[in-house]
């Protein structure tokens, strides 16, 4: 059956893979299906035809036959169960995988998250010169926990799996405030994600998708 995900008509990054489109597309490279994508505008997201597959009105969704899904932890986590490549066979090893990616979107994303709204979106607000210092150090103290864990590791857990994946994309998002190259072992880890052929074909099908049309953006 066709897989159809959804992702921004043109997302707000300008293709730069921090839309969460991105860690679907990675991890249905990584398990090698093919698919398509309906591109959504931001008006479309919330009529009720897109409210109808998610209903927060955001992006992916996943779509495959009867089954429909919305939140990339969910899509990732039902790709890595139903087709080889993202989780390992072993039962305590694949149990451990998926343990790091609900830790990569439950404990890590959240202060992230919490920084991108304090610096984009209410950085003209009073409060953000005070809220920032403990926003960071929320961050500092998940980034040193996680490298301590990752030590000399290539990966998580062993062989990578979907908890590399999401905690990758996760740290993506720290690169814009430079946070994560203050810690090489992560910044590392990051580059070894970024590096798999699988990550290269879902970045630049993404990066297509929003360049597609823009003055000065390559062919």
């Amino acid at each position: 059956m066709t897989i159809t995900i959804t992702a921004f008509e043109r997302s707000p990054d300008g293709g730069k893979g921090l839309a969460r489109d991105t860690r679907v597309r990675w991890a249905l490279e990584e398990v090698g299906l093919p698919y398509q994508v309906r591109a959504v505008s931001f008006r479309a997201l919330k009529e009720p035809a897109h409210l109808a597959l998610h209903p927060f009105g955001q992006i992916p969704t996943y779509e495959e036959g009867d089954i429909r899904l919305f939140e990339t932890g969910a899509i990732v986590l039902h790709l890595a169960q139903h087709h080889p490549g993202l989780l390992p066979e072993d039962a305590g090893a694949r149990a451990r995988a998926i343990a790091w990616l609900f830790a990569a979107l439950s404990t890590v994303e959240p202060p992230i998250l919490e920084l991108v709204t304090a610096k984009i979106f209410e950085g003209d607000r009073p409060w953000t010169a005070e809220r920032l210092p403990g926003v960071k150090g929320r961050i500092v103290e998940r980034l040193e926990q996680l490298a301590r864990h990752l030590g000399d590791a290539d990966w998580l857990d062993g062989a990578f799996s979907a908890g590399d994946l999401m905690m990758v994309s996760v740290l993506l998002r720290l690169r814009p405030s430079g946070m994560l190259a203050e810690h090489p072992r992560l910044a590392a880890y990051v580059a070894r994600g970024e590096a798999r052929p699988a990550y290269v074909r879902a970045f630049a099908a993404q990066l297509e998708a929003n360049t597609r049309g823009v003055p000065g953006a390559p062919p």
